[in-house]
């Protein structure tokens, strides 16, 4: 009897570590969208920020400051730059998504409105004679 307990035990645990990675599988495929969205948008951020940076580089080799402090240098220009292409792109994202959907029903509504203005009476107010 032990010995069959012992092989359900090991079925079991093959079924459950089989579930598991067709889990592990699934979950890989629903991220494979973000990444390549992450590496469409990064390659070409890391892309600009290499450019901007490596002039930089070469400029403090060039007046012959140490290695450290050269890469010290270089690595807070390149956070720097990252930090305000993230926030351009933070204020991008709000005048995509808010901004501009307020703007287009503004100017649809007062494009629809345009019109619609209540005129006043000529007459009214004149002397009748």
């Amino acid at each position: 009897m032990g010995v069959g307990m012992w092989s359900f035990i090991k079925w079991l645990a093959m079924k459950l570590a089989i579930v598991r990675w067709i889990f592990k599988i699934i979950a890989l495929f629903s991220f494979l969208p973000i990444a390549f969205l992450l590496k469409a948008i990064g390659l070409p951020l890391l892309i600009v920020l290499a450019v901007l940076a490596l002039p930089v580089l070469f400029l403090l080799f060039l007046f012959g400051l140490p290695l450290f402090l050269v890469m010290l240098v270089g690595g807070l220009l390149m956070a720097v730059i990252f930090a305000a292409l993230t926030f351009g792109l933070i204020a991008l994202k709000i005048a995509i998504f808010v901004v501009l959907p307020i703007w287009l029903v503004w100017k649809v509504l007062s494009w629809i409105f345009r019109g619609r203005t209540p005129r006043k009476d000529v007459t009214e107010g004149a002397d009748p004679a």
